[in-house]
C-alpha cells in the first residue's frame, strides 16, 4: 500500500481521474493503442512512457521504470504494465477507483488486439499458399525486431543515468546473447546488488 501511495508524487501536475469522463479518456487511449501492439505489449513501451510520464504526468520516470520492472518480473504477459499504469493514474482518487481504472485500462489494451487475432486466426489457413501471406509474414519479422530494438534503446536511456548502470546493462546484454544463462539469474544478481546499495539510479 505504501509503495503504491508514492505514485502520487509526479514530476508535474497530474491529470486527475475524478470523473467518468477522464476515465473514459484513459480507456479510449489504450483502446487506440491496442491494435498497434505488433510483436507484443513491449512494442508500445515508448508510448506508455510518453502518456504516463510526459502527457498525463501520472508518474515520474523512476516510478515508471519501477512499474515496468515489476510487470516484467511478475509471471504473465508484458501488458500487465498497463494495469499498473491505470492503477497509478487513479491512485490519488482512492484504492477502489484505482482498481477500476486498472481493470479498465487492462481490458482496453487486451480486448481489441485479442479479438483481431481470433478473427485473423480463423481465416489465416485459407491463405496458406497465397504469396501475400508469405510476403506479410516475412515483412513483419524485421518490423517487429526493429520496434523491439528501439524499445530496448529507450529502456536503456531511461534506466541508466550513470556509467556503472550502462556498463551493467551492456554486460547483461552480452551474457544473454552469448551464453545460455537464464535471465532470471541476472535479475537476481542485479536485485542483490541493488538491495546491498552497490548500484542505484
Amino acid at each position: 500500500m505504501a509503495a503504491l501511495a508514492t505514485l502520487a508524487g509526479g514530476a508535474c501536475d497530474p491529470v486527475r481521474l475524478t470523473d467518468l469522463g477522464q476515465l473514459l479518456k484513459v480507456i479510449g487511449t489504450f483502446l487506440g493503442l491496442s491494435l498497434f501492439s505488433v510483436g507484443g505489449g513491449n512494442t508500445l513501451l515508448t508510448e506508455y512512457h510518453h502518456l504516463s510520464v510526459e502527457e498525463f504526468c501520472w508518474l515520474t520516470p523512476n516510478q515508471f521504470n519501477d512499474l515496468y520492472a515489476l510487470a516484467e518480473a511478475a509471471p504473465g504477459p508484458s501488458s500487465m504494465l498497463v494495469g499498473l499504469l491505470g492503477m497509478a493514474a487513479a491512485w490519488r482518487e482512492g484504492p477502489l477507483w484505482a482498481l477500476l481504472s486498472a481493470v479498465a485500462a487492462e481490458a482496453a489494451i487486451l480486448l481489441p488486439s485479442t479479438l483481431l487475432v481470433v478473427v485473423v486466426c480463423l481465416s489465416w489457413n485459407r491463405f496458406s499458399h497465397s504469396p501475400w501471406r508469405v510476403a506479410f509474414e516475412r515483412a513483419m519479422g524485421p518490423i517487429t525486431l526493429g520496434i523491439l530494438l528501439a524499445v530496448g534503446v529507450r529502456i536503456l536511456r531511461l534506466s541508466d543515468t550513470n556509467a556503472v548502470g550502462l556498463l551493467i546493462s551492456l554486460s547483461v546484454c552480452a551474457l544473454v546473447l552469448r551464453t545460455r544463462l537464464s535471465p532470471l539469474w541476472l535479475m537476481a544478481v542485479a536485485a542483490l546488488l541493488g538491495g546491498l546499495g552497490l548500484i542505484h539510479r
